[in-house]
């Protein structure tokens, strides 16, 4: 290690360019991995003939609360901008209910009040699932027995998002089944009215983020505060017939329902006098239909019917623009980010994605705060997403992302690029193996495009990815190391993250550098991203942050 010298007295090559490859994990086993399956010349290349190793990007890693969480985009570019570990929204609101800080805390005071109050009812929004990314039904169950058993409000009421995307494609029923016991109890032990009172799939209904969508939050309206959708007596009839009637249909994809009685009368619409807990803690699917229920000169469509009521989400979803006013559970405080620290260095920025990842590599990178650290420093590029179904066209707007990039290293205008790449997490999530792998073959395409502009401007390319997706697409039997299989023989998808590393891989096209990684770092991860530009970059990390991942050996 003496023969080692820090990057500081080395060159500072311009720009040192960071491609995201969002969902895209290091896997060696072959079956149901969609990225050894694709043709990528270009990302082989990168692994034969550059330095590279595996980073932790699940888990504690990126401040989850156990190893046996999956990693997700919203983590993953929190810990790439912010250099070191902050808990997470999961981690924070499963310490929160244990400890019970939640509900002594003002928020949850206040909804309760206001109901009692307004003789109002209490409403449950959010995705039904243990996928432990945007939400967890434990905590939802823990509120409902609070309510029931503490607070003693007679009436709730729950709509639900379903999943089939973080956790199995057709698993909604598992957790119907388990709400639906948990209510019963409630009204048979509490005395208390509570229901289901509509739902529909997550990719339909009210989670659409960095405004892609509006007809989403709009549907979503519709169907929690009008309780103008399709009726069905209970969740699993509506769920049930829906998949009779589209075959192969996934949760994530079910249309919205309303749970009615035997006279047709919606049991839950939300009205004047109510309260309403959105329990998603993570932010980027839950600020527009904050927005909605919040924002009093409202535009995006027409609230009808608008009622008057109390809002509260899981945690504060945008902490610079205070979205929502009035949350459960305070959100990781992050300060001093990477880009922070390069504006006070008077160093030029580019963040560039389509609308799908856009705020990832700003809103999230940023330590979850919306706008420009520094309008004269940065430059933001949102490329509009497409409408499609991501599996109809698995290229999405690599090809556009890319072109803007490859531009922006050729001028040499930015001291740091930072792109993402959604298609391996986007058109991964629908379970469609051919269309993963088109996805991944897109990707590697640009990935050949960024290394020759880097090579032209002799800058530096780093390659690496936020969580895994695309490398496991297939449900796996533990014991024979097959395929699961539904009735009709057809392979159980895989739709949801997965636990394995991602590469970060060093492209240097003059070698003057001879980047090596230091041997001494033990598990790397995520976080150790961020003072690893700083050392491209020739400025001291802060002594705050994680080591940087590299050393530089002497000529």
């Amino acid at each position: 290690m003496k023969a080692m010298m820090n990057l500081l007295t080395q060159r500072s090559p311009r720009p040192v360019t960071i491609a995201i490859m969002d969902g895209v994990g290091c896997r060696e086993d072959k079956l149901g991995n969609a990225v050894a399956a694709a043709f990528t010349p270009n990302l082989d290349w990168l692994l034969e003939n550059c330095p590279h190793r595996l980073l932790r990007a699940h888990g504690t890693a990126v401040g989850l609360p156990s190893d046996h969480d999956m990693g997700n985009s919203e983590v993953g570019h929190n810990a790439l901008g912010a250099g070191r570990l902050y808990p997470q929204g999961a981690r924070l609101v499963n310490e929160a209910v244990q400890s019970g800080a939640i509900f002594e805390g003002h928020a949850w005071q206040s909804l309760v009040k206001y109901c009692f109050e307004k003789n109002g009812t209490m409403h449950f929004i959010g995705l039904l699932s243990d996928g432990d990314v945007h939400s967890h039904i434990k905590h939802l169950e823990a509120m409902l027995n609070r309510l029931a058993f503490q607070d003693k409000l007679p009436r709730a009421r729950i709509h639900i998002l379903l999943d089939g995307r973080d956790v199995g494609e057709t698993s909604a029923l598992e957790y119907v089944g388990r709400l639906e016991k948990l209510l019963q109890s409630l009204r048979d032990q509490a005395g208390v009215d509570y229901r289901i009172a509509s739902g529909g799939g997550r990719m339909k209904i009210t989670m659409d983020r960095y405004e892609a969508n509006w007809a989403m939050v709009e549907l979503g309206w519709k169907t929690h505060v009008a309780a103008e959708a399709r009726k069905f007596p209970c969740a699993e009839a509506a769920v049930t017939t829906c998949r009779q009637e589209e075959p192969g249909i996934i949760d994530q994809d079910l249309p919205p329902f309303v749970i009615a009685d035997e006279a047709g009368t919606p049991l839950g619409p939300i009205r004047d006098g109510d309260s309403v807990v959105y329990f998603n803690f993570r932010g980027d699917r839950a600020i527009e239909i904050s927005r909605a229920f919040e924002e009093e000169n409202f535009s995006p469509f027409l609230r009808a019917p608008h009622p008057e009521v109390l809002y509260a989400g899981m945690m504060e979803y945008d902490t610079e623009a205070h979205i929502p006013g009035r949350f459960l559970v305070d959100p990781p405080h992050i300060e001093h980010t990477l880009g922070e620290y390069l504006c006070a260095r008077n160093l030029r920025q580019m963040a560039i994605s389509e609308t799908q990842k856009y705020g990832h590599v700003t809103y999230f990178w940023n330590g979850n705060r919306s706008g420009k650290l520094d309008e004269k420093l940065e430059d933001y590029i949102e490329v509009p997403s497409d409408l499609t179904p991501f599996e109809q066209r698995p290229w999405m707007k690599a090809a556009e992302i890319t072109d803007r990039t490859v531009e922006a290293i050729l001028s040499k205008d930015y001291d740091m690029i930072r792109l993402n790449y959604p298609n391996g997490d986007m058109v991964g999530h629908t379970g469609s193996f051919q269309a993963t792998r088109i996805a991944v073959e897109t990707v590697d395409l640009c990935l050949g495009r960024l290394i020759g502009a880097t090579r032209k401007a002799g800058g530096i390319l780093l390659v690496t990815a936020d969580h895994g997706n695309a490398e496991e697409m297939f449900e796996i039997d533990s014991k024979t190391h097959t395929p699961k299989l539904y009735p009709d023989g057809k392979i159980r998808a895989k739709t949801a993250h997965t636990l394995n590393p991602v590469w970060f891989i060093v492209y240097d096209p003059t070698g003057e550098d001879c980047v090596v990684f230091d041997p001494d770092l033990r598990e790397p991860g995520l976080t150790n991203v961020a003072p690893t530009l700083m050392q491209l970059l020739g400025v001291k990390a802060p002594e705050i942050y994680d080591p940087p991942l590299l050393l530089f050996k002497s000529e």
